[in-house]
């Protein structure tokens, strides 16, 4: 077995100070996605971002979140993103066309910018699974999405890309 990259290790927040993370949140479904939101911020608290970093960025909808996780990356000063949202299964098959839409933009988004993007979108069949997702028994995927977006970032630093753009 070949060497593997520790990148569990705390990130040293202090190379970041004048660096900010965006975290793009979906207004519909707000009673969720403000839950996501609240778990993801405290996972980066956690981590050492101090608040005057973290970056509340406001989108209409799921399928908003490209746009609004975009902007941020084109901006040099932010090292990452966290898209929250929640899409609830309705009558017709609305809802996967836009996961499979939010769901690639975001990726190829983190792959053209070479930063990170933790992926928070639910994509739920009813309410009562959101509810459990955003802080009930099954945990909160805000915070879920936080941690990758950290963990992606130990990444960027343990095996930096010379072909980044920012």
């Amino acid at each position: 077995m070949g060497v593997e990259l520790d990148i569990t290790a705390n990130l040293e927040i202090d190379q970041f100070a004048s660096k900010k993370v965006g975290i793009v949140v979906s207004r519909y479904n707000n009673h969720i996605t403000d839950k996501l939101a609240e778990g993801a911020i405290r996972t980066l608290k956690a981590a050492g971002f101090p608040e005057s970093s973290l970056i509340l960025i406001r989108v209409p909808g799921a399928w908003e979140l490209a746009f609004g996780s975009q902007r941020a990356l084109a901006d040099r000063d932010f090292i990452g993103v966290v898209a929250l949202g929640a899409v609830i299964r309705g009558e017709t098959t609305h809802d996967q066309h836009i996961n499979r839409a939010v769901s690639m933009a975001l990726m190829q988004l983190s792959l053209d910018y070479n930063k990170p993007v933790g992926f928070g979108l639910l994509t739920v069949n009813n309410l009562e699974q959101a509810i459990q997702r955003s802080g009930g028994n099954v945990g909160n995927k805000g915070e879920e999405a936080a941690e990758a977006m950290l963990e992606c970032l130990r990444l960027s630093i343990a095996l930096p890309c010379t072909t980044d753009r920012n």
